[in-house]
């Protein structure tokens, strides 16, 4: 453990997370606050992009990669967030996610601009714009990408969700684990083996159902504690700048943890950089990448603007915050406080949801992966492990696989954000082009 706890460091370490922040900075600046200037536009692209040229519509895309992203992490990494970092975490959170917008796009851009057909539909992502966008050269890297993105798909989009779903209903309900293991195998397996047009459409209904109820749970229970919400923000705009002093079970963090804190679970939270959201955007059906990378963009308005930042604002105006516990445990707290058993009740609903819609999304980004480094023979086997794998994680422990899923995610976004700045320019080529 000492190893892996090494590693993570490795990964996941100030390097990295500077890394992050550059490349959305500089992004951000090269094109011109294009997460500002386009948004209303990239709004409006979700539902009204033109269909052609790809696989699914890009909205499915969309949903393909928030059933990703709005997942446990939603809940568990903003509750981790608070808990170490107090409320000043919450600002470098939403700081990351508008410089996390400009990557985005950028991610999509290039997805879309350097994607390949097949006999089989549309394949793209980091693997296939860092060797065609940057030349054989950048075939280890690409290597390097896949390998970690079809492993850590096995753990963090997989095994860790199942698990997740499994032990919130036997706590909360007593369903027994080999049931729901079952039940959601067989689930999973309906779908994913439909390839990415199912896998699409279920996300396209799933993701805005499971996203109208959370958000209706967490209005009500800032309706519930309307009253405290002037100081909450009050809270997090003045933590973010002078760290937060101990009180009741938690342990004080200065501004540097803050920081640290909110900057490294907003990265969690919506994945920018990371390059898993470009695989998906890839077989959107667009020709401008430039109107796809809108798409992606706003992608990040939801997962960690609007339904993250709800929950944080939940956690913070509950006042458990300062009970000394964390992960969805303090989010379910926040909302048992303020609804009673009806809040504890969405919480178990939407964690079920959350983590179910991250198996989907997932299993797309490791066959993709997969695909890139065994050719399209390897997808059939890959299926069948996959759905093996969710059965697997919801009876065992998988702690570990998780802490080292985490390790392998920082080795496949080093790669994917060095391609992404050497093809900067690129993007804003694109972006002129796409009259944006």
């Amino acid at each position: 453990m000492l190893g892996l706890a090494w590693l993570h460091a490795l990964a996941w370490g100030p390097w990295t997370q500077a890394l992050l922040l550059f490349t959305g900075a500089y992004l951000t600046f090269a094109l011109r606050f294009i997460q500002v200037r386009r948004l209303p536009m990239a709004l409006w692209c979700v539902l009204h992009s033109p269909k052609a040229g790809g696989d699914i519509p890009p909205f499915q895309a969309l949903t393909t990669v928030l059933a990703a992203t709005v997942g446990t992490g939603s809940l568990a990494g903003v509750a981790t967030a608070v808990a170490l970092g107090g409320p000043g975490a919450l600002f470098w959170m939403w700081l990351t996610a508008v410089f996390g917008m400009a990557t985005k796009y950028s991610e999509a851009v290039l997805a879309v601009r350097y994607r390949t057909r097949t006999a089989h539909g549309y394949v793209g992502g980091p693997m296939y714009y860092m060797v065609r966008g940057l030349g054989p050269r950048a075939r280890p890297a690409a290597i390097c990408f896949s390998v970690c993105g079809a492993l850590a798909a096995f753990g963090i989009g997989n095994m860790v969700q199942a698990n997740t779903v499994a032990m919130v209903l036997g706590g909360s309900l007593s369903v027994p684990v080999t049931l729901t293991g079952s039940v959601l195998t067989v689930l999973v397996g309906l779908v994913i083996f439909g390839g990415l047009k199912r896998i699409g459409t279920v996300t396209s209904l799933l993701v805005p159902l499971m996203a109208a109820l959370y958000i209706a749970g967490c209005v009500a229970a800032l309706v519930r504690f309307s009253h405290r919400l002037p100081m909450a923000l009050w809270q997090i705009f003045h933590g973010a700048f002078s760290g937060t002093a101990a009180t009741g079970g938690f342990v004080g963090a200065g501004l540097g943890r803050v920081i640290q804190t909110g900057l490294s679970r907003g990265i969690f939270v919506n994945e920018a950089g990371l390059g898993s959201a470009p695989i998906a955007h890839a077989a959107a059906m667009t020709q401008n990448p430039a109107r796809q990378g809108l798409v992606a963009m706003s992608g990040t308005v939801f997962d960690t603007l609007l339904v993250s930042g709800l929950t944080g604002l939940v956690i913070v105006s509950s006042g458990v915050w300062t009970t000394g516990i964390s992960g969805a445990e303090l989010t379910a707290l926040a909302f048992q406080t303020s609804l009673g058993p009806l809040g504890a009740l969405v919480v178990v609903i939407s964690v079920v949801l959350f983590a179910g819609s991250t198996i989907l999304g997932w299993s797309y980004y490791g066959e993709k992966c997969t695909e890139f480094l065994l050719g399209r023979a390897a997808v059939l086997p890959y299926r069948v492990l996959w759905t093996a794998a969710v059965y697997v994680g919801s009876l065992l422990p998988v702690g570990t696989v998780w802490y080292a899923s985490d390790v392998i995610n920082g080795f496949m976004a080093i790669p994917n954000l060095v391609a992404v700045l050497l093809l900067g320019r690129i993007v804003v080529c694109e972006t002129r082009k796409g009259v944006l």
